[in-house]
């Protein structure tokens, strides 16, 4: 393609498109948000043939074979992917270690409340409807049924046009493929500009660990462990294997696939078993059957991109669990069989981390995309090597575990000195605080103001209706206590915000007056509604019984769920009701106002060997002012409290499923009351409350639909 008078490749052209995007995003900020759906759009089109594909290549690769030949070749070929795989996987699991210890925080995600996925290798592996698995991008499950299909159509007889079929149908499908390649810069453009414009700067700076963390991975697998298996476990030694290799792999990285060298790698396999004198049918068969075949299973290249996985758990402060390496390592081979852009949005909803960190990856892969297409062509090599040293009798196994051991051994000591060097030199600075402190309300209203000395309001006349004297005194009259993040506090500016003050100020500009705000204890407040002084008191309130006798409280119109606000440290031992029972020691601290009313009996009953603390306030917890191990919350309101104290986590147990009401405390005025209950399910209709949750709680940009 041309620029004017510049000769531009496609990679380039896709370069270019990236760094155009990110500026472009970072110019006209959360404009660029709505270019998000042709990044979408992009998307989709990539996953569009992956299925497909695997099933009509998978099939007629493996068709294609004799039952002998596949039987002696299928052993020994799958033998090394499995080896390879498994060193790829293992080699995967050391990238952790990189991974700077940064204070992070975030605001609450879904992901705190879904119970992870429970390892079930019938439901994920055996397709009992293959129709089901494909249309529901069940990758493990499509794979198993073409691989059974492949190996059934070799004993089948007559099958020669249905494997031409097939391979005309892959054809197809390549060719649907290379035209959405096409749009790569214009996907690429609406992609990062849309991440550049709506992730904050620390996110795209973050996103620098895991293109380093990846570079290390791939030079020692590709200069090191790949070729080291072949010098080690053969009669090649390392220099024969990186002569045979590197035009090849030079070849690969400027065509941006491996298919275009299959041919050059097995013309040049050939040549070295002729210059070492072991040419044979038997080696030279493997090698035409290997190579090709191969390229329909995952390369090591393919694979070093699952380990994005591990990236997005650090990234949003959750890591994988050691227990979840095995679900990991084994569903993230089968899941290799797609693409990434199949396999990388089914691993993050299989570990429950958030689906909109796919498209960050995305941006890193027009850089990893190049070097992965590299290590596939190395993948090649090797395995046409090494299979054909097997099928001379020639391949050396314990030379194998030995390349393993050391490689492991390598790349474990490279990445810890890449994350002592990434501590200090990635600059990086913690903002949820900022982020928090400087969120601004999404309603605007004209008429507004902070009272802050309660005594300038006035009571009203007891026997007057409450919602006639707001409209006739022109202001409705609200009340909010401390500590009630992120309901209602004050912003940097010194302005009271929060999700709570934002429903309110719909319901004023509904009633077409203005909004008197004042702080006030709950008891002061109480008292206030009761004369007239304040028409409702808001700020996050849990609706008990016992609240419910005392005061008069609105319908919830949130619903949150109890969890632990722990130390960072101490997080993994609180992930399940059993593991906690199972602590006599256990210090738990309550706030006093809901002691009676709603924790205590809870803890007296999911955990009767706690201790209770009562505290008044969340932050004698978070600032350490007492000596209790852990404090029960709840998880939307205290995912907030930690962008202030990040060495927090919340965590809910699984297991544990008690639920919090959210209402309102109302002045005893039961046609107030019904009113006050109806706008409710009004706004809650509309929306409105799901679109202030998204951006208090979730804490999702604000958008135009905004109330």
């Amino acid at each position: 393609m041309r620029i004017g008078r510049l000769s531009v490749t496609p990679f380039q052209l896709v370069i270019l498109s990236l760094v155009g995007g990110i500026l472009f995003g970072m110019v006209v900020g959360e404009w660029a948000g709505k270019l998000k759906w042709i990044g979408d759009a992009y998307i989709r089109l990539l996953q569009m043939t992956v299925l497909p594909y695997i099933l009509f290549s998978l099939m007629g690769g493996l068709g294609r074979l004799d039952l002998d030949m596949a039987r002696r070749i299928g052993i020994a070929g799958a033998g090394l992917i499995l080896f390879l795989w498994t060193t790829a996987m293992l080699t995967l699991l050391t990238m952790p270690l990189a991974y700077p210890d940064w204070t992070s925080a975030s605001f609450f995600s879904t992901s705190l409340i879904t119970p992870p996925s429970s390892f079930d290798p019938l439901t994920l592996y055996i397709p009992s409807n293959p129709f089901h698995a494909l249309a529901n991008t069940i990758v493990p499950a499509a794979v198993v049924f073409s691989i059974a299909m492949g190996l059934a159509l070799i004993s089948v007889d007559n099958k020669d046009g249905l494997l031409l079929g097939l391979q005309n149908l892959s054809d197809a499908l390549m060719k649907i493929a290379s035209f959405v390649a096409k749009l790569a810069p214009l996907g690429i453009f609406a992609l990062s500009a849309a991440a550049a414009g709506t992730l904050d700067l620390q996110s795209l700076a973050r996103l620098q660990v895991y293109l380093w963390v990846y570079a290390a991975a791939w030079g020692v697998l590709t200069f090191f462990v790949l070729p080291m298996l072949v010098a080690w476990a053969t009669p090649f030694g390392y220099r024969e294997v990186m002569r045979d290799a590197r035009t090849a792999m030079v070849t690969a990285f400027a065509a941006g696939t491996v298919l275009v060298v299959i041919p050059m790698i097995i013309e040049r396999t050939k040549a070295l078993l002729k210059e070492k004198g072991l040419e044979s049918d038997e080696a030279g068969t493997a090698i035409d059957v290997l190579v090709p075949t191969a390229y329909t299973f995952p390369s090591v290249g393919t694979l070093l991109g699952i380990g994005f996985i591990l990236f997005a758990g650090w990234f949003v402060g959750s890591p994988l669990d050691v227990s979840q390496y095995p679900g990991f390592i084994v569903t993230g081979a089968i899941s290799a069989f797609g693409t990434m852009a199949v396999a990388l949005p089914f691993m993050l909803d299989y570990f429950h981390l958030p689906s909109d960190l796919f498209q960050l990856y995305l941006i890193g892969s027009v850089m990893t995309a190049r070097f992965a297409t590299v290590l596939a062509a190395m993948h090649a090599v090797v395995i046409s090597l090494l299979g054909a040293s097997a099928m001379l009798g020639r391949l050396r196994r314990e030379g194998m575990l030995r390349v393993l051991v050391v490689g492991l051994a390598v790349t474990a000591l490279l990445m810890w000195g890449l994350g002592f060097a990434l501590t200090r030199l990635v600059p990086y600075k913690y903002t949820g605080y900022e982020q928090l402190v400087t969120m601004q309300p999404m309603v605007h209203i004209q008429n507004e103001r902070h009272i802050d000395n309660p005594q300038e309001l006035l009571p009203l006349p007891v026997d007057r209706p409450r919602l006639e004297a707001i409209i006739a005194r022109g202001t409705l009259r609200v009340a909010y206590p401390r500590d009630a993040v992120p309901f209602a506090f004050r912003n940097r500016d010194g302005r009271v915000v929060g999700l709570d003050l934002d429903l309110l100020r719909v319901l004023a500009r509904k009633l077409g007056v203005g909004l008197e705000i004042t702080r006030l204890d709950k008891e002061s407040a109480v008292r206030a509604l009761q004369d007239g002084r304040i028409d409702l008191l808001v700020g996050g309130l849990t609706i008990t019984t016992q609240r419910a006798i005392h005061w008069d409280m609105s319908e919830p119109y949130i619903t949150e769920h109890v969890g632990f606000v722990v130390p960072d440290y101490a997080r993994k031992a609180f992930t399940t009701v059993e593991s906690i029972r199972s602590r006599d020691d256990l210090r738990i601290a309550v706030l006093e106002v809901l002691h009676d009313s709603f924790y205590a009996p809870l803890i007296r009953e999911q955990f009767p060997h706690a201790t209770i603390v009562r505290i008044k306030s969340p932050r004698e917890f978070l600032m350490g002012k007492t000596d209790a191990d852990v404090m029960i919350y709840s998880a939307e309101s205290g995912s907030v409290w930690t962008l202030i104290y990040p060495e927090f986590s919340v965590v809910v147990p699984q297991g544990l499923k008690t639920r919090i009401p959210i209402g309102m405390v109302l002045p005893p005025d039961e046609h107030f009351a019904d009113f006050i209950n109806l706008w409710l399910k009004v706004e809650k209709t509309q929306g409105i409350i799901d679109a202030l949750m998204d951006y208090w709680v979730f804490g999702k940009p604000q958008n135009e639909n905004a109330p």
